[in-house]
């Protein structure tokens, strides 16, 4: 279950010689996404969202089939999990990836994996999530929620701690270093470029890549 990590941010230096442009203003991403033919949504602005926590914890569906269907459809089991390179950060390849990432503007996350709730027989046929380990999963999400994973998707919205990460700007991670993914995980080039940045860049020690096959996002479940 793996992002590439793409680098640190930089910050601007020796502005009074060279002063920081002002940014260009127009539409985001975001916008574009949401005028798309298709109006769509990137997740995580979803998972923004006050209502995402509730819209999953109670889903119509109930609990366990969510969990259920939201595990097969970022799996190697959900067939049309066949990743590529994106040709570049806009809305329209944006759009390329699956609903769970790049969702329909007015769907929940309940509501878009329901979608792709597997038959009997590919739960039955399923071994590295069984019914037990299932109802684990359900048992503890019921008492607790959502929310607290949902936060960080939140406070990397806000600003909060950019101050911090800015100590980092420029650095490198320079220790030996592999990065394992799922081959049918689409995380792998969700942000264009950033798998290819992590091994001539931002790790200075790329030792290995490894791009499971038969896996998805789960890769340390699925094998």
């Amino acid at each position: 279950m793996s992002a590439p990590f793409g680098g640190t941010s930089s910050i601007p230096f020796d502005t009074i010689s060279n002063p920081t442009p002002e940014p260009i203003s127009g539409p985001s991403i975001y916008d574009d996404l949401a005028n798309l033919p298709r109006p769509r949504k990137h997740y995580q602005r979803y998972y923004n969202t006050r209502g995402a926590n509730e819209s999953m914890w109670h889903a119509e569906q109930g609990l366990s089939n969510f969990i259920r269907a939201y595990y097969h459809h970022k799996s190697a089991d959900w067939k049309d999990n066949r990743p590529y390179r994106l040709a570049a950060r806009t809305a329209v390849e944006w759009a390329k990836m699956p609903t769970y990432y790049i969702m329909d503007l007015n769907d929940s996350m309940a509501e878009t994996v329901a979608r792709v709730m597997p038959t009997t027989s590919e739960i039955n046929a399923n071994t590295w999530l069984t019914e037990a380990e299932l109802e684990v999963y359900s048992t503890e999400y019921g008492r607790t929620s959502f929310q607290g994973g949902l936060n960080s998707y939140r406070m990397g919205a806000s600003g909060i701690g950019n101050a911090e990460t800015q100590l980092y700007a420029g650095k490198t991670i320079d220790q030996p270093s592999m990065f394992i993914s799922g081959a049918s995980d689409w995380g792998t080039y969700q942000n264009p470029g950033s798998f290819e940045r992590m091994q001539e860049r931002a790790c200075t020690d790329m030792r290995s890549v490894h791009l499971v096959e038969g896996a998805g996002h789960w890769v340390q479940q699925e094998q």
